[in-house]
């Protein structure tokens, strides 16, 4: 079952509701039973947190479209579709106001090769194992997922 744009947009509006402008959309990739992760580069925001695929969703695109949009520029992998919500949770961004991650699992056409571009380097984990360096709010999705 995939996740639909009427959701996507009730999940925005709901986000928006509650004073929170500024989204973002992760995809939880996985290979078998492991988790794609990667991480921030040292200089980034939060550098050296290991985190999913995920970017700033535009203004006028959906998260889902987000998601797909991010996961190939980060990590040349395609999308082909968006499987399940797995959930949200919010944190101080660098402008000091908060930022509304949701994230979703999809279905990528191959699983490799990952070819990062914001990144400094991934990994594939198994999300009941040591998530060190993983924020809570990543390690609950991840767990959850």
């Amino acid at each position: 079952m995939t996740v639909t744009s009427d959701l996507a947009r009730t999940l925005t509006e709901e986000a928006e509701a509650e004073g929170i402008a500024t989204f973002v959309a992760a995809a939880v990739v996985t290979d078998a039973d492991r988790i794609l992760l990667v991480r921030r580069k040292p200089d980034d925001f939060m550098g050296g947190l290991w985190e999913i695929p995920s970017g700033h969703v535009d203004a006028g695109e959906s998260i889902l479209d987000a998601a797909r949009r991010e996961t190939r520029e980060e990590t040349g992998l395609t999308v082909i579709s968006v499987d399940r919500y797995l959930g949200h949770f919010d944190y101080g961004n660098s402008r000091g106001t908060t930022t509304r991650q949701f994230n979703f699992a999809v279905t990528v056409a191959e699983t490799g090769p990952v070819i990062l571009t914001e990144h400094d380097l991934h990994q594939w984990v198994n999300p009941t194992g040591d998530l060190q360096g993983v924020t809570d709010g990543v390690r609950k999705v991840l767990t959850s997922a």
